[in-house]
């Protein structure tokens, strides 16, 4: 579902390009007016390298031709991890990314730095994919998806005086993320396409950080089907369990109305 766009007027929309091993997407928004939008998806072949999708992807793509106010790149990934902002230096970026990931050949290092935790999250991008973008898109931005959650997440948890657990369901994946009134406690991103290892997931954290039933809340964002199905199983065991709807974060704007774009590009949109 999408609504039609005037890409004559393309220097004034926001382009979000989203990508994953399960598949790519874009978001075209108009941040004038909340009720314009365009979003599609594009699918990827796994015997490929992210590189040869990506260039498949920017050739067979004519929405990506125009020009944009602003480009947000999106990677979708478990190669991230998390700093806190007092003790950051980003001459040894790379050298606490690989303390924490396994170190891998052709890639680039990068970081986005997170005001409302206070935190940074360290990532890496494929180095012949970011040529790719960056010769495409030169002044583009680029975002583990992870950081948008955790912005908007943070921001949304300083109400209230309990602890919060996110949990945000992709297709494959689970990202949970922790916070004590903006304060950021956990973050972890499982790969994973059973309800029932998600469920798993979620009441093992909650254990094991000791997060309380009875006062402290679950959010659950994700896809409709998704989080109608782990809430219905996870509210036997926890009392403020919530599903996260789009129409009540982004009010009036009819982005709201297109479930499957994936809730890390609409946290991006209303962090900007």
């Amino acid at each position: 579902m999408t609504k039609e766009l005037d890409f004559n007027k393309s220097e004034q929309y926001t382009l979000s390009i989203r990508l994953s091993t399960d598949g790519f997407s874009f978001s075209i928004y108009n941040p004038i007016n909340g009720n314009d939008f365009y979003f599609r998806t594009f699918p990827t072949n796994n015997q490929r390298s992210m590189a040869a999708n990506v260039k498949a992807f920017l050739a067979a793509t004519e929405e990506l031709n125009n020009r944009y106010k602003q480009t947000n790149i999106l990677i979708h990934s478990q190669r991230y991890t998390v700093v806190p902002l007092d003790i950051f230096e980003e001459e040894y970026m790379e050298e606490i990314f690989y303390q924490n990931v396994r170190e891998k050949r052709n890639e680039i290092v990068m970081c986005n730095i997170l005001s409302n935790s206070n935190s940074v999250i360290i990532f890496s991008v494929d180095k012949l994919t970011h040529v790719f973008l960056s010769e495409h898109f030169p002044n583009a931005r680029f975002f583990s998806s992870i950081s948008p959650l955790i912005e908007h997440f943070a921001m949304k948890s300083k109400l209230g005086n309990s602890k919060k657990f996110y949990a945000n369901i992709n297709n494959g994946s689970l990202d949970a993320i922790l916070l004590d009134r903006g304060k950021l406690m956990l973050v972890n991103t499982y790969q994973t396409n059973s309800y029932n290892d998600i469920n798993y997931f979620i009441l093992n954290i909650w254990q094991q950080t000791g997060y309380s039933q009875e006062r402290d809340e679950l959010y659950i964002s994700g896809t409709e089907k998704m989080k109608k199905i782990i809430n219905s199983e996870l509210e036997k065991y926890i009392k403020h369990t919530y599903i996260i709807n789009p129409s009540s974060e982004f009010n009036t704007s009819e982005i709201n109305k297109i479930e499957e774009i994936p809730f890390d590009i609409q946290s991006l949109i209303l962090c900007e």
